[in-house]
């Protein structure tokens, strides 16, 4: 059990961290995992891309295509 703790500190980052999870109880389990996606995907501030005119046209254009292929 040293190792693996050893392990995890000497690895484990802010860029890229562990985490710990108990496996004992499934609903628990599955409740802390959502719980770390969920407060890793908050913490990336995602946005949606600002689209130019010209880019709208140029999606328009290639959508239309896509659409009258067979």
């Amino acid at each position: 059990m040293q190792t693996y703790e050893a392990m995890v500190r000497h690895t484990a980052s802010k860029r890229s961290p562990w985490y710990v999870v108990p496996a004992d109880n499934k609903w628990f389990t599955r409740l802390v995992v959502a719980a770390a996606v969920i407060d890793t995907l908050a913490s990336l501030n995602l946005q949606y891309p600002t689209v130019s005119k010209s880019m709208r046209a140029e999606l328009q254009a290639a959508r239309e295509q896509l659409m009258a292929e067979p």
